[in-house]
């Protein structure tokens, strides 16, 4: 018999249909009937008749017509949503849909497999993860090593040891000694009290990643959980079953437990979830509709799956791996506004960062000539200007090896503590098998990644300082010798006028987000946690100042772009014609004034697209330049190679008039 869970004014409704031929319009009078019927004062309507109301899905919010028959226009056990017409939406009300919902309405079960052990997951591994590009499973060294640590816990339990968090209290309630008849609901209280979040929940994506995050760390099998519990939590990851879980909340110690609380309250059905198939919903509901059944929790499980630093590393992954992305392409689309400027490749010379041999500098030193290298990629604009009168270029083009470079050595300090942390036994207390014993420490603390966080910030932002810097300079006609603003009739016209302010804006605005947070630590639980790592907060922000490189670089790329416009029909090099290709195939060129916001959002789509990116256009130009200019003689690191860190001796055959000067 088919089953329909309907929202009525925030509450969940199950209402089955003995008759397929019933319509639309009788299901939201039944679920309307059956809301009044569990309310004292009918819910203030006089009977089901004067209701008015239209019916949605839960999953797109696609409107139905309400003389359909549920047959037709619904799937069994699909979630819909009646909107009383004159209701006016509480501020608390919860969506059935995040932000971005068309993004998720592409949500295709994976059918590939990741299999976890706790000890070689990747970041980006994990960003994947979040994609919902894979489901699940466990190794069957981890499978053992989780069953080894919960005969500890059982131990523990049947002689009644007073240990923290299985037989005691938490905090400050370390020595309250707990009967074992009250053990399930100890745990049960601490998810209830500790989801204590506020804020807009995480998007799908970063919930995805944290649920799997979770399931990487249990799997090491130092955190005492049952194979039992940890195989429905993996369960309810490959239904993508996902709990709402606030952005807000945690200071990063004892770990992030008031996110991490919100997860595990969803999976004992408790508070809200989202699912492709179901949108927001109460959670029971959710898991009911995927076969699942909520999580009874054992002696230590609840806190086995709010106790670590889960929140600030998925998060933090996520910011490497967008940090990566972003590094690579900054350095083609600083080429590309070299050649539109007319600047000189000198300053590339291998043998200039041979003597500061700085990885992330010879690295980018190399990514220019490999664009730029007028023997490999003859360029007309280049040509044009060879026996130019000019010195020497300011520090934004010339300077980009060190500016860019040591962007890239952060970025790879930072992902090497992300890649230790992700699997990391971050519990407390942690269970040791082979002693047979727990010990209480302090692995939760989240100083790690939220320095390392912070650092990461202060060293990505640096490429939308100098990216906003030549912006000015192609908007600048005493600067750029290009029309003022990169248009023509200007005046009548403002071009990119705005377009740099916005630039500017956001470079200004993460001057502040820079700010480190773990430099700040409020006493907490009574004093028993006094010094805390503010890691959440540091992750967020971390992500706020990369996406706002990534918009300031999305328009230094559509402004080099419009410079090349009015150096037609003059070419730059192949590589940087087929980069100026791919932008013009979604953003035309600006012959006057027009809606310029979705140009941005184009550009900046085309630098964070995995499958269509800036980078996947120039990358096998770069890499073939680098295979046919690697010594033959030297040998090469993998993790150099890894990394794309790899100098070679080969000069840049492009010249110009320029001369070196002071």
């Amino acid at each position: 018999m088919p089953r329909y869970t309907v929202h009525v004014r925030g509450e969940w409704l199950a209402v089955p249909c003995l008759n397929c031929t019933n319509t639309i319009g009788w299901l939201g009078k039944e679920a309307v009937r059956r809301y009044m019927k569990n309310k004292p004062d009918n819910g203030g309507f006089a009977s089901v008749e004067d209701v008015k109301f239209y019916i949605r899905r839960c999953k797109g919010l696609g409107l139905l017509d309400l003389d359909d028959t549920v047959e037709d226009a619904l799937e069994d056990n699909e979630f819909v949503e009646v909107v009383i017409e004159g209701d006016i939406m509480s501020p608390d009300f919860i969506p059935s849909q995040p932000e971005g919902v068309h993004l998720y309405s592409k949500y295709r079960e994976p059918e590939q497999y990741i299999s976890l052990d706790g000890n070689s997951l990747t970041t980006k591994d994990l960003v994947n993860l979040g994609k919902g590009l894979y489901k699940i499973k466990l190794t069957p060294e981890s499978e053992a090593k989780v069953k080894q640590s919960r005969e500890v816990i059982e131990r523990i339990v049947k002689e009644q040891t007073v240990v923290y968090g299985i037989t005691t209290g938490f905090g400050k309630f370390a020595r309250t000694v707990i009967p074992n008849s009250k053990l399930q609901e100890l745990q049960v209280n601490l998810v209830r009290s500790h989801s204590a979040g506020v804020g807009k929940p995480l998007s799908p994506e970063r919930s995805r990643m944290l649920l799997a995050l979770r399931i990487n760390v249990l799997a090491k099998g130092y955190s005492g959980i049952s194979l039992e519990t940890l195989q429905q939590v993996i369960e309810a990851f490959n239904a993508s079953c996902l709990p709402y879980i606030p952005e807000k909340g945690t200071v990063g110690a004892s770990g992030d437990l008031a996110p991490l609380s919100h997860l595990a309250l969803g999976l004992i059905g408790e508070g809200k979830m989202w699912s492709p198939k179901s949108g927001w919903a109460d959670a029971k509901y959710v898991l009911e509709a995927h076969g699942l059944r909520p999580i009874t929790l054992k002696p230590k499980e609840g806190l086995a799956l709010i106790n670590g630093t889960q929140m600030i590393t998925s998060l933090g992954c996520e910011a490497v791996e967008r940090a990566s992305a972003i590094a690579r392409q900054a350095d083609i689309i600083a080429a590309l506004t070299l050649e539109v400027l007319k600047g000189t490749t000198r300053a590339f010379d291998t043998d200039i960062h041979a003597v500061r041999p700085h990885r992330g500098q010879a690295e980018v030193a190399f990514r220019f000539r490999s664009l730029l290298d007028s023997d490999h990629h003859p360029s007309e604009i280049a040509e044009s200007h060879r026996f130019c009168d000019r010195v020497q270029d300011a520090y934004t083009m010339r300077c980009c090896p060190q500016v860019h470079g040591v962007v890239n050595d952060t970025i790879a300090f930072v992902k090497d503590i992300m890649t230790t942390e992700i699997n990391s036994a971050t519990d407390n207390p942690m269970v040791f098998a082979e002693r047979a014993e727990t010990i209480s420490g302090g692995n939760f603390h989240g100083e790690y990644p939220a320095k390392a966080l912070d650092y990461l910030a202060i060293g990505v932002h640096e490429l939308a300082a100098i990216s906003e810097r030549r912006i000015e300079r192609l908007c600048n006609p005493s600067l750029s010798e290009l029309p003022a603003f990169l248009v023509t009739e200007g005046g009548l016209n403002s071009g990119f006028m705005i377009a740099h302010c916005t630039a500017a804006a956001l470079v200004s605005e993460n001057k502040a987000l820079c700010h480190p947070s773990s430099v700040d630590s409020l006493s907490t639980s009574a004093a028993t946690e006094d010094h805390v790592s503010m890691g959440g907060w540091a992750a967020r922000k971390a992500l706020r100042v990369i996406e706002h490189v990534e918009q300031v670089l999305a328009i230094e790329l559509l402004a080099a772009c419009q410079g090349i416009e009015f150096l037609r029909p003059l070419r730059t090099t192949t590589p940087l014609e087929k980069v100026y290709d791919l932008v013009r195939s979604v953003v035309r060129p600006w012959m006057k004034d027009r809606f310029m916001a979705p140009d941005i959002e184009a550009a900046h789509r085309l630098l964070v697209e995995q499958k269509a990116s800036v980078w996947q256009v120039a990358k096998p130009y770069i890499e073939k330049y680098r295979r046919e200019h690697i010594p033959e003689s030297r040998p090469i690191s993998p993790t150099a190679f890894s990394l794309g860190l790899l100098e070679v001796n080969t000069g840049v055959a492009q010249g110009h008039g320029h001369q070196d000067g002071l």
